[in-house]
């Protein structure tokens, strides 16, 4: 024979399986947000300096104003721990390309001594083909480099 629930327990039943749904859905409609509106608020003068940017990048492109950097390559003339054979290097490398800079770099124990500011690797190659008989080891190095100075008219 079957046992008959009785009134209680089926009241027990339907608040189990109320409480059961409602832990369900809770966390349904509370993780549900609404998306807010992000305000920025700047300075007049913000919107003049992005515009003075641009135009100062515009004339450094051109060459005109300004000065910047870029990547390209020079010709590393010497390696070694001995700063004075780096700056007599570097002194027989202007004696025979004085309109061309070079460059002192220290990094403990070594001296380098690299030469020119080219932005193409091709113009590199042909100064290293010039330096051969002056200079024994020498290889192209590419980090970033002073662009050639522009000649700007006095009028």
């Amino acid at each position: 024979m079957k046992k008959a629930i009785s009134g209680n327990q089926a009241q027990f039943s339907l608040i189990k399986c109320c409480f059961f749904c409602v832990a369900i859905l809770l966390p349904a409609f509370a993780a549900a947000q609404t998306r807010g509106k992000v305000q920025v608020v700047a300075p007049a003068l913000f919107d003049t300096l992005l515009a003075r940017r641009a135009d100062l990048n515009k004339s450094n492109v051109s060459g005109a104003v300004g000065y910047t950097s870029s990547y390209g390559y020079r010709v590393q003339i010497y390696s070694g721990s001995n700063r004075t054979a780096a700056y007599n290097a570097q002194a027989k490398f202007n004696r025979a390309f004085p309109e061309m800079r070079t460059y002192i770099i220290y990094r403990e124990p070594n001296f380098k001594v690299r030469a020119g500011d080219f932005r193409s690797r091709i113009e590199a190659e042909r100064m290293k083909e010039q330096l051969k008989t002056m200079f024994a080891a020498m290889f192209i190095v590419s980090e970033k480099i002073n662009p050639p100075k522009t000649a700007t008219p006095n009028d």
